[in-house]
């Protein structure tokens, strides 16, 4: 249950209102100590919008060293670039915005969740997932249109919601990212949140950025600014995925329709590259390119999915003629419906919505390709792979 740091009562009534009787009000950061030493349950600090910002990063630094299953969240009136990076420096799990109920009470969740993996180990840091080594898939389409965005998000959270597997999503179209807007979550915290942590970034940084869906899917948002994206390096994308490969089973990343500075880095870490197609002569000339630069490269062909999206369309173009054109077989066909565009709408992906959906059974072939390889996908008529969601489930 959460000690609540507030000199002003008015504020510190209003921080713990969610807690109901839950919450432990006190007016200093020595009054915090002091609860800490009484009670060693304690697991998270809320530090309220009008505690020195020095003080709050002496504490959390002190609080790393000598109770590093602490948790501290961090309030302000305002949140920026340069507060934030010196928080993690300090060891802030979290910081939020004043007056952001929903974001404080997914706060102090984060951190309760992290404390409680810290304790169990017995040491500083402690993963959700110890010795996880994921897979890095990237999702990557020459032209745009192709569906990739609803494929990646659809496939996020059908892998997200399949028994015991831990998926993180991350948005790597950096200018003009539509993750946040498909899966109807709030870009409070975004890839931006890594750049002062670039070269250092760790467990808890990590762990500060991501955003969960009601899937169980993570995601790390892309910036909600255009020209945020140019604070982002491509080192530090290596580096973050590096430390998600280590927390997740699967990492799946979305990207632009260009072979940018960032998704290279993404593709030389990939272990599978998800490449979709619409039967248009404009998209299987993209695709074709993309192909022959991936050879360039040196990626193995064995790690490439061809997925032909709206694959029932009829535009004068055969599946026949279509893989005759790739030079290789579609790893899976996705049919074309409205239904897609419709779930887009509503924010909520269709394998969510309707599992037994043509779609999201072409979806579950993905999810089939993408953790057991190509080999392992069935035919369009063999049975059906989803369970109905956690969600429908009773």
């Amino acid at each position: 249950m959460p000690v609540i740091c507030e000199p002003d009562e008015s504020v510190a009534k209003r921080l713990a209102a969610g807690f109901r009787e839950h919450g432990r009000i006190v007016r200093t950061l020595r009054a915090v100590d002091e609860r800490l030493a009484a009670d060693p349950a304690e697991l998270v600090v809320i530090i309220g919008p009008h505690v020195e910002l020095s003080g709050a990063f002496a504490f959390a630094a002190a609080r790393r060293s000598d109770r590093p299953e602490v948790g501290v969240v961090l309030v302000r009136e305002k949140v920026d670039v340069g507060v934030m990076g010196e928080a993690m420096r300090a060891g802030i799990r979290e910081v939020v915005p004043d007056r952001d109920f929903q974001a404080l009470m997914d706060a102090c969740r984060r951190c309760w969740e992290v404390s409680r993996g810290i304790q169990k180990a017995g040491r500083p840091e402690a993963p959700p997932s110890p010795g996880r080594d994921g897979k890095i898939v990237v999702m990557f389409a020459a032209k745009g249109g192709c569906g990739k965005t609803v494929l990646s998000t659809n496939l996020g959270v059908a892998l997200a919601e399949r028994e015991g597997l831990h998926v993180c999503l991350v948005d790597l179209d950096l200018a003009f990212g539509d993750v946040a807007i498909m899966l109807r979550l709030s870009p409070q915290r975004t890839i931006v949140h890594a750049v002062p942590m670039a070269g250092r970034l760790d467990e808890t940084g990590m762990q500060s950025m991501l955003v969960r869906h009601e899937s169980g899917l993570a995601t790390v948002l892309a910036p909600v600014s255009p020209g945020e994206s140019e604070q982002v390096s491509g080192p530090l994308v290596t580096e973050l995925l590096g430390m998600l490969k280590r927390s997740f089973d699967v990492v799946l990343v979305d990207t632009p329709s260009q072979l940018s500075e960032h998704v290279l880095a993404a593709m030389d870490v990939a272990d599978r590259h998800l490449l979709p197609v619409t039967p248009e002569v404009t998209a299987l000339k993209g695709l074709r390119v993309t192909l022959d630069m991936l050879d360039l490269l040196g990626y193995p062909p064995a790690a490439r999915s061809f997925l032909l999206n709206r694959a029932d369309i009829k535009a004068g173009l055969s599946v026949a003629d279509i893989e005759k054109v790739v030079g290789a077989p579609a790893t899976v066909h996705l049919p074309h419906s409205q239904d897609v565009p419709a779930s887009v709408n509503r924010g909520v992906p269709l394998v969510r919505q309707d599992p037994g959906h043509a779609f999201s059974q072409a979806v579950a072939r993905v999810a089939l390709a993408v953790t057991e390889g190509n080999e392992a996908v069935r035919d369009p008529g063999g049975r059906k792979l989803f369970r109905r969601s956690r969600a429908g489930r009773g």
